[in-house]
């Protein structure tokens, strides 16, 4: 038995919503809409090149999530190319970040959140400017 990599991360919420998560991954983070099963359920897959990395699905009208589980999420992260672009799209589109470097290592980092607070890492590994 052996991990080989990680297939996706999956978003539920009502369709209000996955529609704000799916125009924020698209237009802010770049990832493209592709193709998915015909699930009863609404939802989208999108993806980074051809790979599904996000998988967004309409919650039950009913879903909650167990009071005693705690929720220890922080963030996902994408490996990204060209941090000047990212950070002028962040700013055009007036999406709040931080930055940072990864101590000795050409990894520079960008943080912010998608509109149900999930938190978002980019990750550049190219050298800092």
């Amino acid at each position: 038995m052996a991990i080989i990599g990680l297939s996706h991360y999956n978003l539920r919420a009502d369709r209000q919503m996955l529609e704000a998560l799916r125009i924020f991954y698209v237009t802010v983070i770049g990832l493209t809409v592709g193709e998915r099963p015909p699930f009863e359920r609404a939802g989208a897959w999108l993806y980074a090149g051809k790979r599904d990395v996000l998988h967004l699905s309409e919650a039950q009208a009913d879903e909650q999530r167990s009071a005693h589980v705690l929720n220890t999420f922080h963030h996902i992260a994408f490996s990204c190319r060209n941090r000047p672009e990212f950070e002028l799209r962040l700013n055009t589109m007036g999406i709040a970040y931080t930055s940072e470097r990864v101590p000795l290592t050409n990894f520079h980092q960008l943080f912010c959140s998608d509109p149900a607070g999930n938190g978002v890492e980019l990750n550049f590994n190219e050298p800092s400017s």
